[in-house]
């Protein structure tokens, strides 16, 4: 019994980690379709200019696929009598190569032209809520900026806002986070619109798989302090840092489960060293050091909890992989159709290191018994 309820706590604990897992590297992967492997931005201000020879140099560092020019800003939305406040991204077709936005467009085209019609690549969530038609040739949305060169609005108040129109080619369906704040747009159409011609808000950069710590050292070098370069993980600190709570927060919580599921195995073991104490006393009668006996309970209770344990793990690491395979459960309302899993060895290695612990300290409350108790037949005798 004691060592069924070991498998069991085991098996939810693998079953809850691969979900877990499956679920950030879902996160993760929406966050490289907005985020890139390394960026860089101004230190101070909001655009600043960089030539082509720059870039250039910026390319060639070691480590460096591709990188692509950037500029966004916040700027009013209508259509239809429709409004609200997205983030406008400017930005070359090679953006596609640097962020895997791409692989999460829906519907319509997966490239911006500035050409006629010019196009723009819009959030599922914001084309429902301002009715556009990527299939409507006369679908426009208007896009609204104040102008930063006009210092006197109150003489011509028309003046002060700039406006840009674009026809929705196609849409992307990454996460409401995403779908309902940005658009996509060229390049040289928002630097317009921003009056930032030449002028960009961040140089965004794909990697070599392991390289981007190194780029970061090597850009930062380059650049000097003038400019800031963010790894990935540093554009989003803190979602990594709360995915890397939740996770070992969900340890200690199974964990003190595990722990309740040993108590069985602590009674188990109590009963053994009372129905050994003949045994036990005819041992010690043979010469058997206290110790020896002690081991004997002390490996007993490992033994049980790694039968227990290492059963679970198997039970629990079968429902993974089949739910991986087959995605019996299933969840709505997000771009995955089931619970992704992903079983990683290093949780495994972690559950069998906390089962090693927990049947060591169950198991050592009976050992300490076992060396104290006699047998009061032998005594009488």
């Amino acid at each position: 019994i004691s060592m069924v309820a070991i498998a069991i706590s085991c098996a939810a604990m693998i079953i809850v980690f691969s979900v877990f897992n499956g679920l950030e590297s879902v996160v993760k992967d929406m966050y490289k379709a907005f985020y890139p492997d390394v960026r860089i931005t101004v230190a101070r201000g909001k655009f600043f200019p960089m030539d082509s020879t720059k870039l250039s140099e910026i390319k060639k560092l070691e480590g460096i696929k591709d990188l692509t020019s950037v500029i966004e800003d916040n700027v009013f939305v209508n259509n239809h009598n429709e409004q609200k406040i997205i983030t406008l991204k400017g930005i070359e077709n090679s953006y596609f190569d640097v962020n895997n936005v791409q692989e999460y467009i829906d519907a319509g085209d997966s490239i911006v032209s500035a050409g006629e019609p010019s196009t723009a690549i819009i959030g599922s969530q914001t084309m429902k809520e301002l009715a556009a038609d990527i299939n409507n040739v006369y679908s426009y949305i208007d896009f609204l900026y104040l102008d930063p060169s006009v210092t006197h609005p109150e003489t011509d108040p028309l003046s002060v806002v700039r406006s840009l129109k674009l026809h929705p080619a196609g849409t992307f369906r990454v996460g409401d986070e995403f779908d309902g704040k940005y658009v996509l747009a060229p390049l040289s159409l928002v630097q317009d619109l921003f009056a930032a011609k030449g002028r960009y808000s961040s140089i965004e950069i794909s990697t070599t798989a392991g390289a981007a710590n190194d780029v970061k050292v090597r850009l930062i070098r380059m650049l000097g302090p003038a400019y800031k370069v963010e790894t990935r993980y540093e554009q989003n600190s803190s979602i990594y840092q709360v995915m890397s709570a939740e996770k070992w927060a969900i340890y200690a919580i199974l964990v003190l489960v595990l722990l309740i599921a040993s108590f069985n195995l602590v009674g188990a073991l109590s009963m053994l060293v009372l129905e050994k104490q003949k045994d036990i006393a005819i041992l010690k009668a043979m010469g058997a050091q206290p110790s020896a006996i002690k081991k004997i309970f002390l490996l007993e209770g490992i033994l049980w909890a790694l039968v227990g344990g290492v059963s679970g793990i198997l039970l629990g690491s079968a429902i993974a992989l089949l739910q991986q395979r087959y995605g019996f459960v299933k969840v709505g309302g997000m771009v995955i159709d089931a619970y992704p899993v992903k079983l990683e060895l290093s949780d495994i290695a972690l559950i069998l290191f906390t089962i090693l612990v927990v049947g060591m300290l169950t198991a050592w409350y009976p050992a300490i018994r076992s060396v104290k108790v006699s047998d009061p037949t032998l005594k009488s005798t």
